[in-house]
């Protein structure tokens, strides 16, 4: 999963799914690989670990994120019904790429983050919009060390789709 080139020829839905978040949104490839690796390790199904009570008993999910962007129910649903996708589904990478494009195009429009900033792209996606504003991510090292990285994966990703001609 560190080469884009490799996972873009094994999974051959993918790149005109992410060509097509790029031509709307204005989202790089790149940055849609990074965080759907972080996310999902693109995995269609991805779900969050299940929690415990008293380590032993099932108690469901640490949260509703579902699919390759791991979207949250009630950001999945906003999703649907303002870009008029209502047969949108979390498991399919064209609609997974969609979403996060939109996702990050809001981003861009409410807290000025370039739509090739992985790093902070990322950190608005993981804390929501309002988080991101409020700073909530600065008392979060784990997760800021984690947006640094992907900042760095997004860079390899693009080098490696320049040299294969997919970027």
């Amino acid at each position: 999963m560190d080469n884009a080139c490799s996972i873009l020829d094994q999974r051959r839905s993918f790149l005109p799914a992410f060509r097509a978040a790029k031509r709307k949104y204005g989202v790089p490839i790149s940055t849609q690989m990074a965080i759907i690796w972080q996310e999902s390790k693109f995995k269609a199904n991805a779900k969050t670990p299940k929690k415990y009570k008293l380590w032993i008993i099932p108690a469901g999910r640490q949260s509703s994120a579902y699919g390759y962007a791991q979207a949250l129910d009630g950001t999945w649903k906003e999703y649907k019904k303002s870009a008029g996708r209502w047969g949108a589904s979390r498991t399919n990478i064209r609609d997974a790429a969609d979403f996060m494009g939109w996702y990050m195009a809001q981003s861009r429009r409410s807290l000025g983050i370039a739509m090739s900033d992985t790093r902070n792209q990322y950190l608005a996606y993981h804390e929501g919009r309002t988080g991101y504003r409020r700073g909530s991510y600065k008392s979060k090292r784990w997760l800021v060390n984690i947006a640094n990285g992907l900042d760095r994966r997004a860079a390899m990703y693009k080098r490696q789709l320049i040299s294969c001609g997919k970027g």
